[in-house]
């Protein structure tokens, strides 16, 4: 199993959420986060006055897939997310040694 961690652009949820939908995945973590890349933020001007930005507001979009599904959700986040701006975000892809689910303590790849 995998972990599919993905941070892209606020604005591009909804076409994420379809997107991994569209590839059988509707189970996601959703969380609202603050960060940034090389960049180090935005400089934004307001009233004629410069500001620097720091952080910038993301969404991080949580996957855990079987090893088969695992380009197929890359390529659907990708195509989903892709502005071609700085910014678009990234992915990350980690391994899952084990999943429990709760309610009936069945594990192992099937319950994803």
């Amino acid at each position: 199993m995998k972990k599919i961690e993905a941070i892209v652009r606020p604005e591009k949820l909804d076409e994420v959420i379809s997107a991994l939908e569209g590839v059988g995945y509707s189970g996601v973590m959703i969380t609202e986060i603050r960060g940034h890349g090389k960049q180090k933020g935005i400089v934004q001007k307001w009233r004629g006055e410069e500001y620097h930005v720091p952080f910038l507001a993301k969404v991080k979009v949580e996957i855990v897939a079987k090893n088969k599904d695992v380009e197929k959700i890359k390529n659907a986040v990708i195509e989903a997310a892709r502005t071609g701006e700085i910014g678009d975000g990234k992915i990350f892809i980690s391994s899952v040694e084990d999943a429990v689910k709760i309610r009936t303590g069945e594990s192992g790849e099937d319950i994803v």
